[in-house]
């Protein structure tokens, strides 16, 4: 299926008799890119098809209200990234009583993940980009991964762009000392 224009892809859903088509074309262009945003963030393959099928069906309730102020991609990351924080607030809660933090049970679950396919050296980069605090940890994978300008970031994250710059440059710091040290 070509990908269609994001203003194609509203009138279609304002039309009762083609919302189906724009939810096809919704799904067609932003389930790859949505999904390795969410898996950067919960890690797990199943966790991350699990948040973005709750992604899609908020994305599809609240297209209505929509209201174009953003663009189209930056609402749907705002709300794929609150998904995916919410998860790891759920698991976070589930695992109170667990001696180990989430991060090192994210790093666990990436070492046991028949889906990573990286070497040592992106395992260990993973391993360091999980040590980071969970906004540090978003902002340097939106920037390093998907080269995200910091002015759309600020848009999904509604942070400042000097706080985005300020809060790379730290995680970038903290990684380079993490992959040093080991």
């Amino acid at each position: 299926m070509a990908q269609v224009e994001d203003s194609v892809i509203l009138t279609l859903f304002r039309d009762e008799k083609s919302r189906n088509a724009a939810l096809s074309h919704l799904i067609a262009k932003y389930q790859q890119r949505l999904y390795w945003h969410i898996r950067k963030i919960v890690i797990g393959h199943d966790d991350s098809d699990d948040v973005l099928q709750n992604t899609f069906i908020k994305i599809w309730k609240g297209l209505e209200n929509f209201k174009e102020e953003s663009q189209l991609y930056t609402w749907m990351y705002r709300i794929a990234t609150n998904e995916a924080l919410t998860l790891l607030k759920q698991k976070q809660r589930m695992q109170i009583s667990s001696i180990h933090p989430i991060e090192y049970q994210l790093s666990k679950s990436l070492e046991s993940d028949n889906y990573f396919k990286g070497d040592e050296i992106q395992l260990k980069l993973q391993q360091a980009i999980l040590t980071l605090p969970e906004k540090q940890r978003i902002v340097f994978n939106m920037r390093y991964y998907d080269e995200t300008p910091y002015e759309q970031m600020s848009e999904i994250l509604e942070t400042s762009v000097g706080a985005l710059k300020a809060s790379y440059h730290i995680a970038a710091k903290k990684i380079e000392e993490f992959l040093v040290s080991t």
